[in-house]
């Protein structure tokens, strides 16, 4: 129960608006977005008129609940008010004292942040509870006096298209500028890599790691001997199928850096030049 509530509330936790880069956003995720906005401005609206007896509408199946988006309050002092969530068993309580300690200090400081009439947003990751797995959640929210009024929404998983056109941008700046190209994905350059998205390079020529989009120390080790958790030789078999054929696609399990977990991958293969550029996503399964 500790880490359920402490994720519904870390979105309190940063004072300062995040913007998201623009290439991570998608229709869908506007769409998303516009209605975790317009529900929170409803619930807004509505407390500006009811004051707290909007707390029972609020933590009822009803005109506060927009399919998987739901709004939830809580106090300047950390006690959940209202909830139209699983977090709707907290009301009453300080739910500040679930939190581990610097959790704990976050929370309380952005408590005391003063209230301006703007909608902030932030966003974190968390298992959402319709899958079982753990994806960024985005949150919007609003301090009304003593109040804090939030809607979040998770954020989709990366998918095909979003690789497709990943490797396109890597490959295309590998033939163009290699050696600048594997300096910006080993400095993480958010052109490659989001969330669990991000490209890496192989010299073709050495079987090694020249470039790594998530974990750098990859870099200088021996790509072709790399194997999967069940001691598979993933590392061969994908150079081996982009020397063949030039590019690919390749399936093989390997862990997620966000859940932590050995999951399902699709990796997408492309040979630009002597090097094997790949992108890959975990897929459903895992």
């Amino acid at each position: 129960m500790k880490r359920l509530f402490s994720a519904l509330l870390f979105c309190l936790a940063c004072l300062a608006p995040l913007h998201l880069p623009a290439a991570t956003s998608t229709a869908a995720d506007a769409a998303q977005a516009q209605r975790a906005r317009q529900l929170l401005e409803k619930a807004v609206g509505y407390y500006r008129q009811e004051d707290d007896k909007a707390f029972a509408a609020f933590s009822r199946q009803g005109e506060f609940i927009d399919n998987e988006l739901y709004v939830y309050v809580v106090d300047s002092k950390g006690v959940m008010l209202a909830s139209g969530g699983p977090s709707v068993v907290l009301i009453g309580r300080d739910v500040s004292q679930l939190l581990d300690p610097n959790m704990r200090k976050q929370f309380a400081k952005a408590l005391k942040a003063p209230e301006n009439g703007k909608v902030q947003e932030t966003e974190y990751r968390w298992k959402n509870w319709a899958d079982g797995r753990v994806e960024r959640k985005h949150t919007y929210y609003q301090r009304i006096g003593d109040r804090f009024l939030a809607v979040g929404y998770y954020i989709p998983r990366a998918d095909a298209r979003q690789a497709e056109a990943m490797l396109d941008k890597a490959a295309k700046a590998v033939e163009g500028a290699p050696e600048a190209t594997f300096k910006r994905i080993n400095d993480l350059d958010k052109a490659f890599i989001e969330d669990d998205l991000y490209a890496f390079v192989v010299d073709m020529d050495t079987g090694k790691f020249v470039a790594h989009g998530y974990n750098t120390r990859m870099v200088g080790t021996d790509f072709a001997s790399l194997k999967d958790p069940a001691g598979n030789a993933i590392g061969q078999a994908m150079l081996a199928l982009a020397k063949s054929k030039g590019e690919g696609q390749f399936d093989y399990q390997w862990r997620n850096p966000v859940t932590g977990k050995v999951e399902n991958k699709h990796a997408l293969l492309r040979k630009s030049g002597h090097y094997l550029v790949a992108v890959g996503y975990y897929t459903a399964g895992g």
